[in-house]
């Protein structure tokens, strides 16, 4: 009988390839903690994210893989997660937030802040330690939506200088200069008024750990989305869009402004929001409102990953402005979609993160 110890199993386990980082699971360190008695085996298997789409496929073939070696081992998989990062190195800005992800558009009106919220409430239904920044100084519209609109973000003083603590709701640190400045004032600030608040938001709060932070940006490309980029290093982008060809226009120069050598963001992926009505009573008809694919073929053209796409739903509408996270109702159908979306998401962030890792480690 072939003797089995902790060795043999790491060598049947890099037979296992991740589909999206295209190596063995043992060279990327997610086999963890083997331990192996009286033909019981077990040990951690430690995903990029707990939004890990393939967790089952990696199960199964971690499974058949031992097997092979011992089909009467007793296996026990601890499936976990570690959100990768690239931040480590950078400047010393928000150093325990593993991935900021900003989300834009171009152009305003395509539903961007929702697709952010609910992209941020999708992660953290998964597990994921999750923050939601407001960037949207002149039209914040994160409050109401998540009914926070008359909570104040306390201030604490540490060693003389003063910092904003986040409101936490429903597991999301958030923060938005809605919760700041009274509703019904209008914000009419010049351009470096703008970018000195948002600096204040990132350097002057206390954030904490978090696994992603979300950036809601506004609309445009313009003076913020470079001093945002300047001020602290992106993990990478979500760019949002109709299928309309006035929005795809406006949503390829916010692709093209991140691409710039000035910027260097890397494009996580493309939402494309509202891009078909569906009928409650009428749950199989698809009516093409705002035109057919036009994200899809965006996400194409340039060869960037497409993360889903968003049906226009009453009920998406109706649970931002009752103040809960469409993601947080009883609408399953809400859920799943962004679902879909946050984990195609996390999957191409770990990817793009790896790709980053390695051409550093390359040129190192």
């Amino acid at each position: 009988m072939q003797h089995i110890d902790s060795t043999a199993i790491l060598e049947a386990l890099k037979n296992v390839i991740d589909p999206d980082l295209k190596k063995d699971i043992v060279t990327l360190n997610m086999v963890r903690n083997i331990k192996l008695e009286n033909h019981q085996l077990s040990f951690d298997l430690v995903l990029t994210t707990p939004a890990c789409p393939l967790k089952e496929l990696l199960r199964n073939e971690c499974l058949k893989n031992i097997a092979i070696l011992d089909k009467n081992l007793l296996v026990d998989i601890n499936i976990t997660s570690e959100v990768t990062s690239v931040r480590s190195n950078e400047i010393n800005i928000l150093p325990s937030v593993k991935n900021i992800i900003c989300v834009a558009s171009g152009k305003g009106g395509v539903g961007k802040s929702t697709v952010s919220v609910n992209l941020a409430y999708s992660l953290a239904k998964m597990g994921a330690k999750v923050g939601l920044l407001d960037a949207d100084i002149h039209g914040p519209s994160i409050p109401q939506m998540l009914g926070i609109q008359d909570i104040k973000p306390e201030i604490r003083e540490i060693k003389g200088k003063h910092y904003m603590v986040p409101i936490e709701k429903d597991g999301v640190k958030v923060l938005s200069i809605g919760l700041v400045v009274d509703a019904r004032q209008a914000i009419v600030w010049r351009g470096p008024m703008v970018t000195s608040a948002l600096k204040q938001f990132i350097t002057d709060t206390i954030w904490g750990k978090l696994d992603y932070l979300i950036l809601d940006m506004p609309p445009g490309t313009g003076d913020v989305h470079i001093t945002m980029t300047q001020t602290v290093p992106m993990t990478g982008a979500i760019i949002v869009t109709t299928p309309q060809q006035v929005a795809v226009a406006d949503a390829r120069k916010a692709i093209s402004m991140y691409r710039l050598d000035s910027m260097k963001v890397p494009i996580i992926g493309l939402v494309e929001n509202m891009a078909y009505f569906s009928p409650s009573e009428l749950p199989e008809n698809k009516y093409y409102l705002f035109g057919k694919d036009g994200g899809k073929k965006l996400a194409e053209e340039y060869e960037i990953p497409f993360l889903g796409e968003v049906p226009l739903i009453q009920n998406i509408m109706q649970s931002a402005e009752d103040g809960l996270p469409p993601v947080n109702s009883s609408d399953q159908q809400i859920i799943e979609v962004y679902k879909k979306i946050a984990e195609n998401a996390a999957r191409y962030i770990a990817i793009s993160n790896e790709k980053k890792q390695t051409v550093d480690s390359i040129e190192a």
